[in-house]
């Protein structure tokens, strides 16, 4: 049936269209189908996406697209299309198969990746992928073809320099900003990092949302390497370079169901690494009680990836690092991008933590591309933390990328809690403290969060300040608030 395109401004997150009922009726389909929506033109281009129905939003024989459609096919007001229903694809039975316990091959894998990717698999359709992975597991191979799949759903950066890096963190751990201070260091120490990181997912702040207080983070590939050419260094977001594009629709959809397949964590991470060019990478898995791994499955996941950077020529290496507590002081993107601030700057005393783990890292990186001799990495690391170096390098990072190094102003909107007791802090739950900056408003409100005054094993009086709670609106603060009391993420 041929329609014509009614655009408006309404994102539903993801690609959608409504149909007027009377014009669905006709064509025979209903709320929740998939349709096929193809230009009519020389070279056409086409997609499936979910259906919606409405009675007045649009007329008959028009067909109301999300942005998401509008940007992804580049349709016009009144541009005439074609819509058909579609079929479910035979992807829907891979993960059937895959949800009775059954391996998958390659040519399966690869399929279900690409039905992710040109939409053709509904929300709830990833959703028991993503279960079946996380109750079943997948074997090396299947984890190798993912990894492929997914690579391969998009873009991917190339460098002719031979020393470029990379580092992921699984993440798990309240603040623990460490990766603009590495970046800013190693690129001051000639080495290419064309670091392109997430958002939160369950996380109060990821790198992106952090850096975002301070410069934009969304570029074209060839602005990213522009930038990096510029600088040797980028603190960018991924999802807007169109690479690793399935990756991006599975973690949506992950973060909603709060699961993290082991298969889909490696291949999440190794697709990213591998589409950003790094020839080197380092990967710190933080484990403990209130981690997102315990030792045992940090220690398997250390085994996996190592095995799959041989796979795929890469040099891998992974550190295993104590994660009991949050690292830094502020938790949510503009305290912890104070933080990394603080550290950077030699005039200023930045959280301890945070400057012992961004050294130890930069070392490694150091030492595993040759800049170092090993157990020589750190003091060259040091060496240029203290000079100013990567201070210097960070504000060019955040010039080349359109920003401003500004003053960061807190929300006017906060409390200072006390402590009623005097004692030792024996615990600072990690998930919990998250959860507590999440619910003051993180990390869509940049200047909320959390600011823990001491850390597990300090010594404290009755009236001392145990936490500092921001939030950008009082009924945020009077929910944080309730949360903290009610959880109680430090225990003394």
């Amino acid at each position: 049936m041929e329609l014509k395109i009614k655009i408006s401004n309404w994102s539903a997150g993801l690609p959608v269209v409504m149909l007027n009922e009377k014009t669905a009726k006709e064509l025979g389909v209903h709320a929740g189908d998939r349709i096929s929506i193809k230009t009519i033109s020389k070279k056409p281009r086409e997609m499936v996406t979910i259906l919606d129905t409405t009675e007045k939003i649009v007329n008959k024989r028009e067909l109301g697209v999300s942005v998401e459609i509008k940007k992804r096919l580049s349709l016009r007001e009144g541009q005439k299309i074609d819509i058909s229903l579609s079929s479910n694809p035979m992807s829907v039975n891979y993960i059937k198969k895959k949800l009775l316990g059954k391996v998958l091959i390659e040519a399966e894998i690869k399929e279900i990746i690409q039905d992710v990717v040109n939409n053709k698999l509904s929300e709830p359709e990833i959703a028991v992928f993503i279960s079946a992975m996380y109750k079943n597991g997948m074997n090396f191979l299947e984890t190798v073809s993912l990894i492929d799949a997914i690579l391969y759903s998009g873009k991917k950066l190339t460098f002719k320099n031979k020393l470029v890096v990379d580092k992921h963190c699984i993440g798990g751990i309240a603040g623990n900003r460490t990766t603009p201070i590495i970046v800013t260091i190693c690129a001051a120490g000639g080495l290419i990092f064309p670091k392109t990181s997430s958002r939160a997912i369950t996380s109060a702040a990821g790198t992106a949302d952090c850096i975002e207080v301070l410069a934009p983070v969304e570029f074209s590939m060839e602005q990213l390497k522009k930038i990096v050419k510029k600088t040797n260094g980028c603190l960018t977001w991924g999802g807007s370079l169109g690479m690793v594009p399935a990756d991006s629709k599975i973690l949506k959809v992950e973060k909603m169901l709060k699961l993290d397949p082991t298969a889909q964590l490696l291949a999440s991470i190794m697709s990213k690494k591998l589409a950003d060019g790094g020839k080197y990478i380092l990967i710190d898995i933080p484990y403990g009680k209130k981690a997102k791994v315990n030792k045992n499955k940090a220690i398997y996941l250390k085994k996996q990836f190592e095995k799959l950077g041989k796979h795929f020529n890469v040099i891998v290496k992974v550190i295993l690092t104590k994660g009991n507590e949050p690292i830094g002081n502020g938790i949510g993107p503009a305290l912890e991008i104070l933080d990394v601030i603080k550290v950077l700057n030699p005039k200023e005393e930045g959280p301890t933590d945070l400057e012992k783990k961004s050294l130890y890292l930069s070392g490694l990186i150091f030492e595993m591309t040759g800049k170092a001799k090993k157990g020589k990495g750190i003091n060259l690391a040091k060496e240029i933390l203290d000079s100013g170096k990567a201070f210097k390098k960070f504000k060019e990072i955040i010039s080349a990328q359109k920003g401003k190094f500004k003053g960061i102003k807190l929300s006017k909107i906060f409390k200072i809690i006390h402590s009623k007791k005097s004692g030792k802090i024996k615990e600072i739950d990690n998930k919990l403290i998250n959860e507590l900056a999440r619910v003051a408003g993180c990390p869509l409100d940049k200047f909320a969060g959390v600011h823990i005054q001491h850390h597990v094993g300090d010594k404290i009086k009755k009236g001392d300040e145990l936490i500092t709670i921001y939030a950008e609106s009082k009924p945020r603060l009077k929910s944080a608030l309730k949360f903290y009391h009610e959880k109680s993420p430090i225990k003394l």
